[in-house]
């Protein structure tokens, strides 16, 4: 067996939470080379790489993998809110199974489903930070009653905004998950009181960030950081400049001389092939009375109306000519959209299977 002595560098596992408007997404900007997934549209003012917002879990699910494959053009992930990615799972989930929503599970399976999502998408953000790129999950809090087992009475604490119903799994999955957890809020100095000595409002508000735990709201790290600080990245940028971190995209090396023949010319079969299969569709063409769901994903697979019509028709679905828009709404998110993967590799396979 090999013994592994010392620290390791690696990238970092981050989860920033906080109330609303508080600095979440401009505090994750400042993390090295960041890239957006937007999952609820609240960067549009913020000089930030983005991707487009996912309008479903496929999608999202699809854009983490691409940026895992560009090989360190990207030093940090950043998905801003998991609470809204969240929902974008529970849609899926009550799709695939024909439900109107997570309740209508029967004896609480609706949130074992949910949770099993979250732990898969979990270990393919670990895959990300296994490739040398940081994630950083942003989320909003939540204040709850919370009564410790051997303490009387109960008090007011935050968390995060995940699950927010008592059958839930979700939030202590990605509190696990993290290396380290923050919570963003605003520090009060002091409570005003009248002349009778009552409180009467708070006074202060400094943004701070709480890297500890404690027991109004959940925190941590690993790295010996004080239990608060003021809102400023520099206090813990000095953990994200290990080589793992800071390594520079790769760069293209100019293809070596080669001394072997040139290919051959392809024929004229193969190039009417290859035009049909890259006589893709743009956001303007495609049908818009399709889902927004499917047509993202088509839009981002250049997939024609016709490869859908194509395969569903294959599988005794629906006629050949049957628009999509007239597909059960049901039929759209719980199968095409829900196992995108498995619909694509259909197109590709009926592709190759043209007759040119």
């Amino acid at each position: 067996m090999e013994v592994i002595s010392g620290k390791v560098a690696k990238a970092k596992k981050v989860v920033i939470y906080g109330p609303e408007g508080i600095g979440k997404s401009s505090f994750a900007a400042r993390f090295p080379r960041p890239i957006f997934i937007d999952t609820e549209g609240s960067t549009t003012e913020m000089d930030v790489d983005r991707l487009p917002k996912p309008s479903s879990w496929e999608m999202l699910r699809q854009q983490v993998v691409w940026v895992k494959q560009q090989n360190g053009r990207f030093g940090s992930l950043v998905i801003d809110t998991i609470d809204w990615a969240e929902m974008l799972a529970v849609n899926s989930i009550c799709a695939a199974h024909n439900k109107a929503g997570v309740e209508d599970f029967s004896y609480g399976k609706g949130y074992i489903y949910v949770a099993e999502e979250i732990g898969r998408f979990l270990n393919l953000l670990s895959d990300i930070v296994e490739s040398g790129i940081h994630v950083v999950l942003i989320a909003h809090a939540q204040i709850i009653k919370f009564e410790q087992p051997d303490e009387m009475g109960a008090y007011d604490r935050y968390q995060l905004k995940l699950g927010q119903k008592t059958g839930s799994r979700t939030a202590p999955l990605v509190k696990e998950w993290a290396d380290m957890v923050l919570f963003i809020n605003y520090k009060t100095f002091s409570v005003a009181t009248d002349d009778k000595g009552k409180k009467n409002k708070a006074q202060g508000g400094a943004r701070t960030v709480y890297a500890t735990h404690h027991p109004a709201w959940d925190a941590k790290n690993r790295h010996g950081l004080p239990d608060d600080f003021p809102l400023d990245y520099s206090h813990i940028a000095h953990i994200f400049t290990s080589p793992v971190a800071s390594q520079s995209p790769t760069q293209e090396q100019p293809p070596a001389l080669s001394t072997q023949a040139p290919a051959a010319t392809p024929s004229l079969q193969q190039v009417q092939k290859a035009e049909a299969v890259a006589n893709t569709p743009s956001a303007g063409e495609l049908n818009p009375k399709i889902p927004q769901a499917l047509r993202d994903l088509m839009i981002e697979h250049q997939v024609k109306e016709t490869d859908i019509q194509l395969v569903v028709s294959q599988k005794g679905y629906y006629p050949y000519d049957t628009p999509i828009e007239n597909y059960d709404p049901n039929f759209i998110n719980g199968v095409l959209v829900s196992a995108w993967p498995q619909v694509f590799s259909m197109i590709e396979q009926a592709r190759k299977d043209l007759p040119f």
